[in-house]
């Protein structure tokens, strides 16, 4: 209880800009020649911070190649300032995650890059790349906004529409299998003969409960994944993480913690009414104390 209190006490110090002497920087340490590949791939631009964030920023420190696949520009129905200001917010979370002893981790270099002849935003910040397809957030149900004409990833896959479109317009994707080729594709072109783990949250209901639906979607479509390719996989619990028991460290939890304000602090700026902390602080602050994470271990599809 009382390291729930003083992360709630150092959370609220961090969102008032108070400076805290117990959130500190990662330390990043370079890899020449990097024997893992790690990919999250993800619905929103906050999901990596609040599920595995101590897990992802182990990997970036140690130096392995990280790449970042956010399937959703996590719009939740509204205007493009609002998911833009969201990609900026998970580059700061990434920025934070690699630590400042990175030599060009200030650095942020996007493109639109192609793949399939899809045309998808990538970042890239040291030895991390960041994938922002910006399909249309699916609302928690999975039933889609009207501002995207309901469109969904749960819709999708179950083929209640048969194409999805990025929410600039910027792409479109014909089906299920059309999207995991193109995701199947941006992880195999930076895998090369590396030992590849692919992390995302948990697509079992009964591992997993009460998720959103978009989370659940990402989940199945890399489990998916994981019936064509020899890639390992770990799935995270989501939304039901709050009621687990707390397990991670105090430095775990620091680091969780310092992500996962990098990005919330972004969005502050931008419009106060915008950080999800101030939301939920109970939620957001019993997050920072877990992660719970299974490896999939069988071929069977659920």
């Amino acid at each position: 209880m009382g390291q729930l209190i003083a992360l709630c006490i150092g959370l609220f110090q961090a969102i008032a800009g108070i400076k805290s002497p117990g959130i500190q920087a990662i330390r990043y340490v370079a890899n020449m020649s990097p024997a893992r590949y790690d990919v999250f791939v993800v619905a929103h631009e906050d999901d990596w911070q609040l599920f595995m964030g101590d897990i992802a920023a182990k990997q970036v420190r140690a130096g392995d190649s990280v790449s970042f696949v956010y399937l959703t520009a996590g719009d939740d129905g509204r205007d493009s300032l609002y998911w833009r200001t969201r990609e900026r917010a998970a580059l700061r979370s990434t920025r934070v995650a690699i630590g400042r002893d990175a030599s060009d981790s200030a650095a942020v270099r996007c493109s639109m890059t192609t793949v399939l002849n899809h045309p998808i935003q990538q970042c890239v910040v040291a030895n991390t790349k960041s994938y922002f397809l910006r399909l249309p957030d699916g609302k928690r149900n999975g039933m889609g906004f009207a501002s995207h004409d309901y469109q969904s990833l749960r819709k999708l896959r179950s083929r209640k529409i048969l194409v999805v479109n990025a929410v600039d317009r910027s792409a479109a994707y014909n089906g299920w299998e059309d999207l995991t080729s193109t995701i199947s594709s941006v992880i195999g072109a930076n895998s090369s003969d590396r030992d590849v783990v692919v992390h995302s949250n948990d697509p079992s209901i009964a591992a997993n409960p009460h998720d959103h639906f978009d989370h659940r979607m990402t989940g199945l479509l890399v489990e998916d994944l994981r019936q064509r390719q020899q890639w390992k996989t770990q799935y995270y619990v989501g939304y039901a993480l709050s009621t687990r028991a707390a397990n991670r460290s105090t430095e775990q939890a620091r680091e969780k913690t310092a992500i996962f304000l990098a990005y919330d602090n972004e969005m502050r700026r931008v419009n106060p009414k915008w950080s999800a902390y101030e939301e939920h602080p109970g939620f957001y602050s019993e997050c920072m104390l877990r992660t719970y994470a299974r490896k999939a271990r069988s071929s069977n599809r659920r």
